[in-house]
């Protein structure tokens, strides 16, 4: 006896369908699982034999073989669970076939036949559309997920027993989801890496250091790494911190993108109502290993720079950070992805995020910028020590590099823009490069590249010998040379002009020339 069911698994952050095939034969009673399963799987035929048997079903005491095909791809998690209890229940004739056709099943089986949520249901349920699949059955934890597709027929049980219905008309159809008759809690922000934005931050509430918020103002409007070094106190953390506030909202294919890396990274929390909409900010600890900032494990999961993906990545005192940990993120800050292969395959991960940092001086904090009970007492060894954390080509993939000075009055410390007037600005720079990216086909001036750079910057005469002057005399590599026009346009975005003039270029190679000064 045959039967084949629709499962489904996640590599990276896609959804793969998978056929799971069970056959009964005569044998000695025995279960096997083959098609590279991973461990948890290996385990899933002691926890569906005994939710079969306490859920009023007969497990069948003969050979029983499942198939996860295709055999030569990795799998991995408990999502199986339930799509092999019905597999066995169909192929030894307790449950009928033809309700499960065009049909997906997720979930993960407790002893008792309690029907439990997993991650990464919105991937598997994306690709079972692709497929044509018309319904999808799933744990009850999971149904507001997968119903945010709102493409596909949703169906949530809880307890194993019930796909008896499925033996008996059209009982079943009372599992079907509405949304409409649950009482969800709203869907959580993805802010700090952990909890929603309180809408208590704001930009106008930071006193002075109206050339740092200028600085992030551009950096938020192209999507532009940036690094604030200054001593201790002067705001670079509350800064970097209040550019939620000020970023664009995403858009419907992003906002489904970073849904997906949430839902596979089982962090999307519980009953979503909606696709996530605000740019995620992730804060990691700078204890954090390189496998935890772009992913790892014998089968990857997404790491910090995945998690920031199409938002923010922010590294507080940077050069704390491990050597190893920084030099990982040179490859996803130069190709916006996170590539990792493994024996039996390769997985990307996507990385386009925007990197925002911080940094002392030196370890003391207060090289160059003695108050008055405080003076440096670092030697030049450990001052040497302390910057060589940022090597030259990390240091170099950064567009903007900005002193924060402490004011030097009080009465220069007074308010600036706020976070409503710099979203403004940057809505408007976001505006004139979508409208661009219809000939470029790129959406942030970050991320132009070649001949969509050289199509994107019209330079003046002016600025073209500027730039000209500063590469011949300030010794910039090629790859600054592209950022500064790069930057240049953004500035030129946040003034509302088509051209790149001498000023746009001139604070371009202001925020470069700042650069040396942090890595002298």
């Amino acid at each position: 006896m045959y039967a084949s069911l629709l499962g489904s698994s996640v590599s990276g952050i896609d959804g793969i369908s998978i056929a799971v095939e069970a056959d009964i034969a005569s044998g000695l009673p025995q279960v096997n699982l083959v098609g590279l399963p991973d461990s948890a799987i290996r385990e899933s035929s002691e926890r569906v034999r005994a939710a079969i048997r306490n859920c009023g079903f007969q497990f069948p005491m003969s050979r029983i073989t499942i198939n996860l095909a295709p055999a030569d791809l990795r799998k991995e998690g408990s999502a199986f669970d339930l799509t092999i209890a019905a597999a066995i229940l169909v192929a030894s004739e307790q449950l009928p076939a033809a309700p499960f056709q065009r049909t997906l099943l997720i979930g993960e089986l407790s002893l008792n036949g309690d029907v439990r949520a997993v991650p990464g249901v919105l991937p598997m349920v994306e690709q079972a559309i692709r497929n044509e699949a018309t319904r999808v059955i799933l744990p009850i934890g999971n149904a507001a997920e997968a119903a945010l597709l709102n493409k596909i027929d949703v169906y949530a049980i809880s307890h194993l027993n019930e796909l008896a219905a499925w033996n008996e008309g059209d009982r079943w159809q009372a599992f079907r989801y509405k949304p409409e008759l649950h009482q969800l809690q709203p869907a959580r922000n993805i802010v700090d890496g952990t909890s929603a934005s309180e809408g208590s931050l704001d930009y106008g509430d930071v006193l002075g250091l109206h050339g740092a918020k200028r600085a992030l103002l551009i950096a938020a409007a192209g999507s532009h790494n940036v690094l604030l070094c200054g001593p201790p106190g002067t705001g670079k953390t509350m800064l970097a911190r209040r550019l939620p506030t000020i970023l664009p909202p995403l858009t419907d294919e992003e906002a489904l993108e970073v849904t997906k890396i949430y839902s596979v990274a089982g962090k999307l929390g519980a009953s979503p109502t909606s696709l996530i909409r605000t740019r995620p900010f992730r804060s990691p600890h700078h204890t954090i290993s390189a496998g935890g900032l772009i992913g790892g494990g014998s089968i990857p999961r997404p790491g910090e720079v995945t998690l920031a993906h199409r938002g923010v990545l922010f590294l507080d005192e940077l050069p704390e950070f491990t050597r190893p940990a920084l030099e990982v993120l040179r490859q996803p800050l130069e190709d916006r992805a996170v590539t990792i292969a493994r024996t039996k395959a390769v997985f990307r991960f996507p990385a386009r995020f925007m990197l925002a940092a911080s940094m002392n001086p030196c370890p003391c904090g207060y090289l160059g910028n003695d108050a008055n009970d405080r003076h440096c007492t670092c030697t030049d060894a450990a001052v040497a020590r302390y910057r060589s954390k940022i090597s030259g080509p990390l240091l170099d993939r950064i567009d903007l590099l900005l002193e924060v000075p402490r004011p030097k009055t009080f009465q220069s410390a007074r308010p600036g823009m706020t976070s409503s007037d710099m979203h403004a600005l940057v809505m408007s720079a976001a505006e004139r490069q979508h409208h661009r990216s219809r000939t470029t086909g790129v959406h942030w001036n970050a991320e132009l590249s070649g001949a969509t750079l050289h199509r994107a910057v019209q330079l003046s005469a002016s600025s073209a010998k500027l730039l000209r002057h500063a590469f011949d005399k300030l010794g910039i590599s090629f790859r600054a040379h592209d950022r500064i026009l790069r930057l240049a346009r953004t500035i030129a975005d946040v003034s509302n002009s088509s051209a790149v003039d001498e000023e746009h270029m001139s604070e371009a190679i202001q925020y470069r020339r700042s650069g040396e000064v942090i890595s002298e």
